[in-house]
């Protein structure tokens, strides 16, 4: 439970999870710039070592992912994708790479949110989907992910 919640508010999550998930607390607890904070911690707890490996890439909060997105990852609904990087890997940089708008890595807000059901979920799934997300910047597809058990 963070600072935020109530024991009243937790024990009104405590019914079914069909009936958590799309309770009101997922449109109204969580403000865009809460679910941003987790963004930054889940940063902040990055070791150093990657961060700054970061090169050219922003990371965004979008409210859901657009018809473009949903194509090129395979995705049918806006519910089942929860981040994406847009980008060139570092792995397949070469000396050309330059000059280039930077990569983006999509976080989106609705979908995570539909799919816990307190904010420490919404903090872990942030941290979960980033990170995943950031695995794909730096070169590493949903193959290896599986392998090493990252997903």
């Amino acid at each position: 439970m963070t600072t935020e919640d109530t024991p009243e508010e937790d024990e009104q999550l405590a019914g079914p999870a069909s009936a958590r998930r799309v309770s009101a607390w997922n449109w109204r607890r969580i403000e865009q710039t809460r679910f941003q904070g987790y963004v930054i911690e889940a940063l902040e707890a990055l070791p150093a070592t990657f961060r700054d490996k970061m090169e050219n890439v922003e990371i965004v909060v979008e409210p859901w992912p657009n018809a473009q997105t949903l194509r090129q990852a395979g995705v049918n609904h806006p519910n089942g994708l929860l981040g994406f990087y847009h980008g060139v890997p570092q792995t397949r940089r070469t000396h050309h790479y330059g000059l280039v708008l930077p990569d983006k890595i999509s976080l989106y807000l609705y979908p995570i949110l539909l799919r816990c059901s307190n904010a420490d979920e919404v903090r872990e799934m942030v941290r979960h989907v980033l990170y995943h997300e950031l695995a794909h910047h730096f070169g590493i597809d949903d193959n290896r992910l599986h392998e090493i058990g990252a997903y």
